[in-house]
């Protein structure tokens, strides 16, 4: 089944835009219930009626509006301010000029500060600066002199709203770090897929006709020196790797994108492992399995057995066609145990290291690549004169629920 591109939208601002429209509705609320106790104070009350109304019907309104970035545009933004500022200004000819100078509140009283931390979460500090200040501006014609209350509330949504602003800013900004990170991440599990495929078929063909054209001469050595110097490009491409281009949105408000190759759902159940590895068993590969099936997910016990066909090609190319080796499986409460032995030369000390430096990934990829994924572990003893153990171990419950998991 052919992989497919799973894209992922990853934005810290939609508690923010919930938050917000909860806000403008309390606040709203909050602004009509506190004029119909003080309804005989004011000098024009039909004028805050109708002023209320307004009000009231354009924040339910525009209740979508302040859903996400995407719908809260500029037009909206700029109106919405619009609407509050007409509110601050329309005071002075609803109410007394007495209860203005007392610090009596605007009509739309704290629902301003919901049009300004629009302007904060939608386009961070600047847009806060911008809006608190027409706020501040329009609060001082209607109080007519800087009062000392009015200064500091003006002060107050100034600073909050630019405080806000510059936290929207950040959190973008890490979360543009935390995308790139993760489709890194991506890429390079999908690399080492790729090179654990590429060890498995092409690059171990390419030695092999590179081994056999140097013994036949002639033009079959002329081909196997070609076919040497391209497995030592197809090494180095494969240990280098491509990393993507992260993406981020068009409007920086939506977040960052993701995008990573996702692997297809696995349809089929648990399967024995014994049937996989008994195509490995031969003349001088000796298998010794459980009585009883040895069930994990299929995608687990496909890997598993691909790591342990990675180690027998170890053993034919290193160890020589003649070299003998053991396959044993352990089929333990909480996981599973395949031990790989033979009786080959043994690795010399320090030679992995080496090997992983020039791009053979056969133990590095194929193997501990594998068993890493699982969730599991790979174990090399190897003593020089005395053959190579590799112990595979994969944790059953964690294979298990990663099954289940795929089959949803």
């Amino acid at each position: 089944m052919a992989r497919r591109e799973r894209v992922m939208k990853m934005s810290v601002e939609v508690p923010l835009w919930r938050a917000l429209a909860g806000y403008r509705v309390l606040t709203m609320l909050y602004a009509v219930g506190f004029f119909a106790t003080a309804y005989d104070g004011f000098a024009r009350p039909w004028v805050a009626v109708g002023y209320y109304c307004v009000l009231s019907v354009w924040t339910v309104a525009t209740l979508p509006k302040v859903a996400s970035a995407a719908s809260c545009t500029k037009r909206f933004l700029a109106a919405d301010l619009t609407v509050a500022l007409t509110g601050i200004l329309l005071t002075t000819v609803a109410d007394t000029h007495e209860r203005i100078q007392s610090g009596g509140p605007t009509l739309p009283s704290i629902w301003t500060a919901g049009s300004v931390l629009a302007f904060a979460i939608k386009g961070g500090w600047r847009w806060a600066a911008f809006a608190s200040t027409a706020v501040a501006v329009a609060n001082l014609a209607e109080r007519g002199t800087p009062a000392r209350d009015t200064v500091h509330n003006v002060i107050l949504v100034w600073v909050a709203s630019i405080a806000i602003g510059y936290v929207v800013e950040v959190a973008r900004a890490s979360e543009r770090t935390l995308a790139r990170a993760l489709e890194i991440e991506a890429a390079t599990r999908e690399r080492e897929r790729l090179a654990r495929d590429i060890h498995d078929g092409v690059l171990q063909v390419l030695a092999m006709v590179q081994r056999r054209g140097a013994v036949l001469g002639g033009e079959a050595a002329e081909l196997g020196r070609m076919a040497g110097e391209q497995e030592v490009a197809l090494r180095t491409l494969v240990a280098g790797g491509l990393v993507p281009v992260s993406r981020v949105s068009r409007d920086a408000a939506e977040g960052a994108v993701v995008r990573a190759v996702e692997e297809p759902a696995e349809q089929s159940g648990p399967v024995d492992l014994r049937s996989l590895l008994a195509g490995f068993a031969a003349a001088r590969v000796n298998l010794a399995e459980p009585g009883a099936p040895v069930l994990l997910p299929a995608p687990a016990a496909r890997e598993l057995a691909a790591a342990v066909g990675a180690a027998l090609d170890n053993v034919r190319r290193h160890a020589g066609e003649d070299a003998r080796a053991w396959i044993l499986v352990e089929d333990e409460p909480d996981e599973v145990i395949i031990t790989v032995r033979d009786d080959g030369p043994g690795i010399p000390e320090g030679r992995l290291a080496q090997a992983e430096g020039e791009g053979r990934l056969g133990v590095a990829q194929s193997i501990r690549g594998r068993l890493r994924d699982l969730g599991g572990s790979a174990e090399l003893i190897s003593t020089p004169g005395q053959g190579t153990e590799v112990e595979l171990t994969v944790p059953k419950e964690k294979n298990v629920r990663r099954g289940k998991a795929g089959q949803r």
